[in-house]
């Protein structure tokens, strides 16, 4: 399989102490929640995404005890396949891990747009992207920030890990058997300035600082529809702000 995390994944339980409880491999395609619930967890929230020595990429979540009947193992989620994508048709396995983060400052929300390089051209989204081979969230988070918007952040808290499978076509033409983990988390700008898109020849095509009362006025890649950190930066939610 394709990996930018050669290491593997790694999901760990923890009790709210942070005691760990638990720890088990993440699979191509599998979804971190399905693992803890196999092993009898419930995942509450996530509490960090680190390298371990050996280069493996643990996903850390504060757990309970499952009530009720557990999943039956490999009991697997519906893979979407994109619809020029026959049923017969079998992509190359490729894992993804991406860190990104929602950025708050007093210019607003910082977002990027996608270009013709990636099949959602226009769109817009989070600042962020791929690993690189043994850097950690973190690390990326950081790096990829500063290559699409060039800002300095400050990281809040983990705030959540998307799992999603599908199989579709890469922009070169080639079919993939995609499984995307996404790695979000809170972040600010303590001294917003203009944007300079320095990863020229990337997939950002704009950035922007995007004050929180306009953001229905951008269309977002379904990734990021029904964040929500995210709408809680715009004020869509209760208690936002």
């Amino acid at each position: 399989m394709r990996t930018n995390v050669p290491g593997g994944l790694r999901v760990v339980a923890l009790t709210a102490g942070g005691a760990r409880v638990g720890d088990a491999p993440l699979g191509h395609g599998e979804h971190p929640d399905d693992v803890l619930a196999e092993a009898g967890w419930l995942a509450e929230s996530p509490a960090f995404a680190a390298v371990r020595d050996d280069g493996a990429l643990e996903l850390g979540y504060h757990v309970r005890a499952l009530d009720g009947i557990r999943p039956r193992a490999g009991e697997a989620r519906v893979v979407q396949r994109d619809p020029d994508v026959g049923d017969d048709e079998v992509g190359e396995p490729y894992q993804r891990v991406a860190a990104y983060a929602v950025v708050r400052s007093e210019r607003g929300l910082l977002l990027t747009q996608f270009n013709s390089q990636t099949h959602v051209a226009g769109d817009w989204g989070l600042p962020g992207g791929g690993l690189e081979e043994g850097e950690s969230p973190v690390e990326g988070v950081h790096r990829e920030v500063w290559e699409e918007t060039g800002q300095r952040i400050e990281l809040g808290a983990l705030a959540v890990v998307q799992s999603q499978h599908w199989v579709g076509r890469a922009p070169s033409g080639g079919l993939e058997d995609f499984h995307a983990v996404r790695i979000v988390y809170a972040a600010t700008c303590p001294e917003p300035t203009d944007v300079v898109i320095h990863d020229v020849g990337g997939t950002t095509s704009d950035a922007r600082w995007v004050p929180a009362g306009r953001l229905a006025d951008y269309r977002l890649a379904t990734s990021w529809r029904g964040l929500e950190l995210l709408d809680e930066a715009a004020g869509r939610r209760p208690g936002a702000g």
